[in-house]
């Protein structure tokens, strides 16, 4: 199974939300699973879309995608 990453921008349109909301969620340790690529503060984050699609799942009480 090949792993697809998204961006930050990807997962804000899948969710509706801003970019910004998803900087806040990753700050607060809530939303979707997300992934730094190096220890660097200011490291670029992808999301992989299983991670986020599990995270919809869940938000909309267990019902199938």
């Amino acid at each position: 199974m090949k792993i697809e990453w998204l961006t930050p921008r990807e997962v804000a349109q899948q969710l509706r939300v801003h970019p910004g909301t998803l900087a806040n969620w990753r700050y607060q340790g809530i939303g979707p699973e997300f992934t730094k690529l190096s220890p660097a503060p200011n490291s670029p984050v992808r999301y992989r879309r299983d991670h986020v699609d599990t995270y919809m799942r869940q938000r909309m009480g267990g019902a199938s995608a």
